[in-house]
């Protein structure tokens, strides 16, 4: 009976470590959340800088966005899909993908597609559904790091705007953070859309020293930039929510299994208890017949 115990008491232990690893992944998820969200409006504020530079431009010269505002013709489609890196974050991944390859903002026709996927988790759940990663990279694994990996993603982008395939359509398909359940959204980056926009005439046009066209075309770059920044950022903050209700899941099970086993303890401890009374008793009985036969 001791050997059921301690075995008994060993797996009582190993999930009592169990809930710790759980409860330390799920603080580590939330405090990484937080400062997703605390990093989300200075992004925010670059974007509008950028976003009155334009609206300024077009002020100036409403022709000069005429170039890149044309209708997508026939050219391959870009499709950047953020996922997550690491796992327990139940079935996000997957929702993503599905939403990415239904994509109701493609283009009516059958366009070829680039598929430029970040989050290694993410990245297997395509392969599986049989999407063929042009471009792939790892999610960032802190806050700090998510610039340098919209800078990553800009790059592969406008390479692939620049060659050969005339990509001409760009969607950006990620999960928003902050809702009773994650929220998978896609939206078009490119063709850009100028008319969001405020353009507000000014008396006194500004004083450039570029042609319209080239400066306008460089804020768009900027622009586009600052936006795959936020969606990394909530996509990072949507991951570590999904991994926080995951593991308050976990702890859920976690404190069922340990008064599951608490339970069993208790009753072979009590069997144990019982079965030393009866054993002594047994064997005082015993040592007295003895005594009384001699």
């Amino acid at each position: 009976m001791s050997g059921k115990l301690g075995e008994m008491e060993a797996r009582i232990g190993a999930t009592h470590q169990l809930e710790a690893v759980v409860g330390a992944m799920r603080g580590i998820a939330a405090a990484r959340s937080r400062d997703a969200h605390a990093r989300l409006a200075g992004i925010r504020a670059c974007a509008a800088a950028a976003g009155a530079a334009i609206g300024d431009v077009l002020a100036f010269d409403p022709s000069s966005a005429s170039p890149t505002a044309t209708k997508a013709d026939d050219g391959a489609e870009v499709c950047i899909v953020i996922g997550a890196e690491q796992g327990f974050v139940g079935g996000l991944n997957d929702r993503i993908a599905d939403v990415a390859l239904r994509c109701p903002l493609a283009c009516p026709r059958a366009c070829p597609r680039e598929w430029l996927l970040v989050g290694a988790r993410l990245a297997s759940v395509c392969a599986g559904r049989g999407i063929a990663q042009a471009w792939s990279a790892p999610m960032a694994a802190h806050p700090e790091a998510v610039p340098h990996l919209a800078a990553r993603v800009s790059d592969a982008l406008y390479a692939r705007l620049a060659d050969g395939e005339h990509a001409t359509r760009v969607t950006l398909t990620h999960a928003l953070p902050g809702e009773s359940r994650l929220r998978i959204v896609q939206r078009t980056l490119i063709p850009f859309d100028f008319a969001r926009f405020h353009v507000t005439p000014r008396a006194l046009p500004p004083l450039v020293n570029v042609a319209p066209a080239r400066l306008l075309s460089g804020l768009v770059g900027l622009y586009v930039a600052f936006e795959l920044c936020e969606a990394l950022m909530l996509a990072f903050a949507a991951e570590n929510e999904a991994r926080v209700r995951a593991m308050l899941a976990a702890r859920t099970n976690v404190q069922q299994r340990l008064a599951s086993l608490s339970q069993q303890y208790r009753a072979l401890r009590q069997d144990e208890i019982t079965s030393e009374i009866v054993e002594l008793a047994t064997g005082r009985q015993a040592a007295q017949r003895a005594n009384a036969s001699m």
